[in-house]
């Protein structure tokens, strides 16, 4: 790994929202972007800029399925096998991490059209393009 790529990947891993989609990647092989910003409790922007960042960083892969985005841990790459490893190691027992998986496992059971409909305010998500 080149210092240049490690240096992309911990300013992408060096802030809390960003370790937060981490580790609820960990625990689910692939997540929406609307799953991860209700997570988040944030703005559909700013999650976006935060996937973007970990996609750039090569931490994460991605994939459009009509007009959701999913989002997984770039496991292709062994050079991230250890370090993922090692955040795993570092988070558990956390009661954020735990927290947020059980609030996960809540925002699961809602389907992404009413999750789009409710970050929107109740507008319709057919006429809003999501792209990272």
């Amino acid at each position: 790994m080149i210092m240049d790529d490690l240096l992309l990947i911990l300013k992408a891993m060096s802030d809390k929202n960003r370790v937060r989609i981490f580790n609820a990647l960990q625990s689910h092989e692939e997540l929406c972007a609307c799953q991860l910003t209700e997570l988040l409790e944030v703005t559909g922007a700013t999650a976006s800029r935060h996937l973007s960042q970990m996609v750039r960083a090569g931490i994460l892969k991605n994939r459009k399925h009509g007009r959701w985005i999913y989002f997984r841990l770039n496991t292709e790459n062994i050079l991230l096998d250890s370090f993922f490893k090692w955040v795993k190691q570092q988070l558990h027992g956390s009661n954020q991490a735990d927290k947020d998986l059980k609030t996960l496992e809540q925002i699961m059971g809602v389907p992404c059209e009413d999750l789009c409909r409710k970050q929107r305010g109740g507008a319709s998500c057919a006429k809003h393009k999501q792209e990272i």
